[in-house]
């Protein structure tokens, strides 16, 4: 037998799925995270759920992670200290930055601009120009640059990042640099533009480096350690891969290197893992919905092909990476609820208990009402938590949302959790009309796939603000991003920046750069020993009318570019079709230009089998625990509770329901009822056409 083990270490659990490759039987863990070290409660849920399947470490094969380690070191401010190179001209790119200011009107009125990653005293011009043709216009003064290196050596910068101008076109001077600077920077790790970047606009290709080096030591480190402890648990037979932000896999050294493709690692295992069990559902247009701990991340996946941005944001960063295209809110199960005293209305977050203290309910010191705690009242959530590892704390819940009923006119304890989860729903709701009806799409349109640990409890009532049927809870949601993190492929994208017009292209050249691009994508794949008959080449450009300053990513069928300009029309075509959806007109008299090139190539799909229930007709009474109060639309209800475990194909579970399992709790409401499907994934509907 052979294992992988998916792992996600999100802000308050650390999630674990174990997964017989051959009878695609899973057995998860969940435990609490341990931000002092990741690595403790990464190798602590690893040993529960080997011992849960009674295997040893030294039988895993693979051990896939989506890791928090890069975005962590963003938004708590402890990246590495880290030098600039730049062309001389160029100090001040990160300062003079972009002109956009996040925010509603007059937002510029109380916006901090961020303090730039790389400070200005720490940022240094060097002689020597190429232009944007990839010519050298004044050659590299090697001397200038030992003496600008020794002034960053001095200043003890602890990473190093280069970006000259125009050097996506030519990397000959940040090549000779990167040499220059091991032999005046001993053992500091450089980032160069030109390979994490090769893309033109130089702020975003700066910040992005920048980025990239800042996040690298911490990056590496954590990757060096968890290698270590796994070698030392036992483990040392199983490969480590990180989940890269678009959803593919990456080997663990060439994450160190270039961490700021990991940025939203953790997101994209859940979108990946979505994409599973909606295609064994049977659906392939749907919303994700992942509420955990301290966050919810909201994507839309059309066709099972999750939608890719251009762009990470991660806090006030915002660099150029490809990723899927995830928005976060800050609503989670620990997401604190107050009543600020200038407007004495009720507010859930982005503040949020974590995993220590946590909620109140947890009874570890949390005295502030958060979202579980509101949960715990309303008699939603058993308990009992992670199989009994977590244990709740009624009273204590109570008493921490009394002080909601303290702070405004609400009469009773009941109606304060209520309003909690009344709020934090629309709060949720809100992030996903950013990737629905923003975009251009009807949510109505789309079945929504809800997990994460706190996922289940609140995705009736988002499906019924969505409009969005079936809502979809799959098999241990608590755990999916895990599952999607242990069932991708490896993956690579090569990148190149090249600006022409249309006119000035044919089918074969452009065909023909394409090609160049897949061969540089493909040798990464190579490497880890996968073959070409294995590998799935995919093709996209970047393309714009001319004079426009944007781009937009239009997929591109290599097929068609025959030689007789078939791929250049269909490209064009498919260029207005997206322009026309997203801004309602066309340049019909602009020339249309190529400015991005990129070819992604995918390794095969992991060889793991899904289980299929038996059948149980729809009576689901066998599953049948108990029964219990809740407080739903004003009024306590008797709900009937069901062991998830013991739910076969077919069964019909009607609202009000609370369906239990190891890590997590699925509530379905009064006029709603949930269907199993063979799968194993709860499909919920509403029984009533209101």
């Amino acid at each position: 037998m052979s294992y992988r083990l998916g792992v996600d270490v999100g802000g308050t659990f650390t999630d674990i799925l174990l997964v017989n490759e051959e009878t695609g039987e899973t057995f998860g863990a969940k435990t609490s995270s341990t931000p002092a070290d990741q690595s403790i409660g990464v190798l602590r849920g690893i040993e529960m759920a080997c011992a849960k399947a009674g295997v040893s470490l030294s039988e895993v094969t693979h051990v896939l992670h989506g890791t928090t380690a890069a975005t962590n070191a963003v938004l708590e401010g402890k990246g590495a200290k880290v030098g600039l190179v730049t062309t001389h001209g160029f100090r001040q790119v990160l300062q003079i930055a972009r002109s956009f200011v996040p925010g509603g009107l007059a937002g510029w009125i109380i916006w901090p601009k961020p303090e730039p990653l790389a400070a200005l005293e720490n940022t240094v011009e060097v002689i020597g120009r190429i232009d944007a043709s990839g010519k050298v216009v004044t050659a590299l003064d090697e001397a200038d640059v030992r003496g600008q290196l020794k002034k960053l050596k001095a200043a003890e910068v602890e990473a190093l990042s280069v970006s000259l101008i125009n050097s996506y076109t030519n990397p000959e001077h940040e090549l000779r640099i990167a040499e220059i600077a091991r032999e005046e920077l001993p053992g500091v790790p450089v980032s160069l533009s030109s390979t994490v970047l090769p893309e033109l606009r130089e702020y975003e290709r700066t910040i992005t480096t920048v980025a990239n080096a800042y996040v690298q030591p911490e990056v590496a480190r954590y990757m060096h350690n968890l290698e270590a402890q796994l070698e030392k648990s036992g483990a040392a037979n199983g490969r480590l891969y990180i989940l890269k932000s678009d959803g593919g896999l990456t080997s663990a050294r060439s994450a160190a290197d270039n961490p700021v493709s990991v940025m939203m690692s953790g997101p994209a295992g859940g979108v990946v893992g979505a994409v599973w069990v909606a295609e064994q559902a049977g659906f392939e247009d749907f919303l994700t919905f992942d509420m955990g701990g301290t966050s919810t991340d909201v994507a839309l996946v059309q066709g099972l092909q999750p939608r890719i941005g251009r762009e990470t944001t991660v806090g006030d960063l915002k660099v150029r990476a490809t990723s899927v295209d995830v928005r976060t809110v800050g609503a989670g199960g620990g997401s604190l609820a107050h009543v600020p005293a200038l407007t004495q209305a009720l507010r859930v977050g982005p503040q949020s208990a974590g995993a220590s203290p946590g909620p109140a309910a947890y009874a570890a010191g949390g005295t502030e009402p958060a979202v579980t705690d509101a949960n715990v009242v309303l008699g939603y959530l058993p308990t009992d938590l992670a199989g009994g590892e977590i244990t709740l704390d009624r009273e204590a819940a109570k008493a921490a949302v009394q002080k909601i009923v303290d702070a405004t006119s609400l009469a009773t304890v009941e109606e304060a959790a209520a309003g909690i989860i009344d709020v934090v729903n629309e709060n949720m709701f809100g992030a996903l009309r950013l990737v629905s009806v923003q975009q251009g799409f009807d949510p109505r349109d789309f079945a929504l796939v809800a997990f994460g640990g706190a996922g289940p409890l609140h995705a009736n009532a988002i499906g019924v603000l969505m409009g969005s049927w079936p809502v979809i809870i799959p098999p241990s949601p608590g755990v999916l991003c895990a599952y999607g993190d242990a069932t991708t492929s490896v993956r690579d994208e090569s990148v190149r920046t090249w600006i022409r017009g249309f006119g000035d292209l044919s089918d074969d050249s452009l065909k023909e750069a394409f090609e160049e691009r897949a061969r540089n994508a493909v040798a990464t794949l190579h490497a880890e020993g996968i073959s070409d008959e294995e590998i799935a080449l995919k093709y996209s450009a970047d393309v714009r009318y001319h004079g426009q300053g944007f781009e937009i990513p239009i997929e591109v069928d290599l097929s068609l570019f025959d030689g007789e300009g078939g791929g250049l029309a269909a490209l064009r075509t498919a260029f207005d079709v997206e322009h026309q959806r997203l801004f309602s007109f066309l340049l019909e008299n602009n020339e249309h230009e190529l400015v991005t090139m990129r070819a992604t190539a995918t390794g095969p799909r992991p060889n793991v089998s899904s289980l299929t229930l038996a059948e149980g007709g729809t009576d689901p009474k066998a599953a049948l625990t108990s029964t219990t109060k809740i407080y739903v639309s004003g009024k306590w209800e008797e709900a009937n509770v069901y062991d998830r475990t013991k739910l076969l194909a077919g069964n019909v579970v009607a609202g009000p329901a609370i369906v239990t399992e190891m890590d997590s709790t699925t509530l379905i409401l009064p006029q709603h009822a949930g269907t199993v499907h063979p799968s194993g994934s709860i499909l919920i509907r509403p029984t009533t056409s209101n």
